[in-house]
């Protein structure tokens, strides 16, 4: 017997959740200690589940020093570190904080020496939180170019291409700086593909990527430069190491947790319910409300005509899709996952047999305090039903101003990690 569609996609949301989290994954891939000392250091959304996980671990007698910096509220409770330092700051925008955090992690690389280890605790979230502007830029700067590419359409890759080449720490140059002391770099991907070099614009890793390749990115999105910026761009002077580099010779890099690994997590409890599972990808990408619609058409392919798969059955997807906002008029309350929703359900117009979760792994979709919501059949009735206007709260990217009013959005708080959107359509 199929289980309640709202409880299955929220049970199946938090399998994706729980196979992210840091735990005794991370524990398994921790190295002997060395000769020297053993400095942490890191960004991200799960930078404190992740260093939980390496104090409980590390033996009592080495020595272990070092700085993780995470979001604002994102610190397991109940925990405190006590051997690394850990600071809040703001995300996605970065401010002073993580400006101030981001030197001081910085000036712990002086003075490492071959006999040295250092660990990297690296995941989603990390790009914003290691803020320390290239020469000749302000934090303000920073700022202004993130909240242009926040709403510009950018895809992740894109977007941390030009904060890598504005960046005084990232693009492999945190890795360059631990010279020549070895690194591991234990990461948590938020990324479509996996890629090192993208998730929080690989501080420690090579890269490929050029100032003219930011630069034409910049063009391409109309993305205002301050002028500094711009001339550092196009005179190379922000260039970051590139493969081959001898600094990050012998540096090490494990993979912990990435969405595939999460979907797959949540296909096999949907096979535990004795439903069928397919999914999609865990990398795509695109304009969440056309992603949306697209999901829906093909469950509703499923559910009139059962091609390409039969019902019952589970689809799943991940990536990160985007949202493009027009600076000129103020948005509404929402971000990826509900307007992906929202797009869905004005595709799907009421489909009997198609429920639907999507939410961003984190815990928190946009910047809002939901992590994203549920779509039902009966979602659109309902809104309309209430005086709601769906396609005019779509139009004003105010996903969160249709599902709050239902009841429908999914509060669950911080998870500390994070690997990115996971969305479920549940065909009966």
């Amino acid at each position: 017997m199929t289980p309640d569609p709202r409880a299955l996609l929220r049970q199946l949301y938090a399998a994706a959740v729980a196979r992210a989290l840091p735990g005794q994954m991370l524990a398994a891939q921790l190295p002997p200690p060395p000769l020297g000392r053993t400095v942490v250091l890191g960004a991200g959304k799960a930078g404190g589940a992740m260093l939980q996980a390496l104090e409980a671990a590390w033996p009592a007698e080495a020595p272990l020093s070092g700085l993780v910096i995470t979001r604002y509220g994102h610190v397991p409770p109940g925990w405190r570190p006590r051997r690394v330092e850990l600071v809040e700051a703001a995300h996605p925008v970065p401010d002073a904080a993580g400006q101030a955090a981001t030197a001081r992690l910085l000036a712990l690389t002086q003075g490492l020496t071959a006999d040295d280890l250092v660990i990297c605790l690296i995941s989603g979230g990390g790009s914003a939180l290691l803020s320390q502007p290239a020469a000749g830029l302000t934090l303000a700067d920073k700022q202004a170019v993130n909240r242009a590419l926040l709403l510009s359409g950018a895809g992740i890759a894109e977007m941390n291409c030009v904060r890598k080449h504005l960046s005084a720490i990232k693009g492999g140059r945190l890795a360059a700086a631990c010279a020549p002391a070895r690194v591991l770099t234990l990461a948590i991907s938020d990324v479509p593909g996996d890629d090192p070099a993208v998730i929080a614009s690989g501080p420690t890793v090579a890269d490929a990527s050029t100032c003219a390749d930011a630069l034409a990115i910049c063009r391409r999105y109309r993305i205002h430069l301050p002028e500094a910026a711009r001339l550092g761009l196009e005179q190379g002077a922000f260039e970051t190491p590139k493969p081959g580099d001898p600094r990050l010779d012998g540096h090490a890099l494990t993979m912990l947790a990435t969405p595939q690994l999460s979907l797959e997590a949540a296909a096999a409890l949907a096979c535990e319910h004795g439903l069928a599972a397919h999914i999609l990808s865990d990398d795509i990408e695109g304009e969440s409300r056309v992603v949306g619609g697209v999901h829906a058409a093909l469950a509703r392919a499923v559910a009139r005509r059962g091609q390409p798969f039969a019902a019952p059955c589970v689809i799943l997807s991940g990536g990160e899709t985007t949202v493009t906002v027009d600076p000129a008029r103020p948005a509404g309350r929402g971000g990826r996952a509900t307007e992906f929703l929202l797009g869905c359900a004005l595709a799907l117009q009421g489909e009997p047999r198609v429920w639907a979760l999507a939410a961003d792994t984190d815990g928190i979709d946009g910047v809002g305090p939901h992590a994203g919501a549920l779509l039902t059949p009966s979602s659109l009735a309902r809104a309309r039903a209430l005086g709601l206007n769906p396609q005019a709260l779509l139009d004003a990217h105010d996903s969160a101003g249709f599902f709050a009013p239902l009841g429908d959005l999914l509060d669950v708080g911080p998870s500390f990690t994070n690997v990115n959107d996971f969305r479920a359509l549940l065909v009966l």
